[in-house]
């Protein structure tokens, strides 16, 4: 399936970015629990992306393969996977581990157009 693709440039678009990952998941065959942990995931990226980056962001959505892939697009830099769940009483930080918990795969590497976020969750979990 052709990538769905969506932009966001103010907090505004974060709910629209919400909907096109819940709905584009449910669509290519994600069970609704993991299409919300999906959400969630994309939802804290692109709010980071909002806070650290100037230019919003892109996120693509498609399936291959058994999994849905995902990738967040910002002009950040490129961020440092296996980060520890910071202290219940931090003020932040806790977005990237979330994101790396909640999914199945994360990579991170320089796009064309940026830094990439790649999501992967696959179709059928055993939880």
């Amino acid at each position: 399936m052709s990538d769905a693709e969506i932009t966001y440039t103010e907090p505004g678009d974060l709910a629209k970015v919400r909907e096109f990952i819940r709905t584009g998941a449910a669509r290519l065959g994600l069970p609704d629990h993991r299409a919300e942990l999906l959400t969630l995931a994309v939802s804290e990226l692109a709010t980071n992306t909002l806070q650290h980056t100037a230019g919003g962001g892109v996120v693509r959505l498609h399936a291959d393969n058994g999994r849905i892939i995902c990738d967040v697009i910002d002009g950040g830099p490129v961020r440092v996977l296996g980060r520890t769940m910071p202290a219940a009483d931090a003020l932040r930080g806790r977005g990237l581990a979330i994101v790396e918990r909640i999914c199945d795969e994360v990579g991170v590497d320089s796009a064309e157009d940026g830094t990439r976020v790649r999501l992967f969750l696959d179709l059928e979990s055993p939880n």
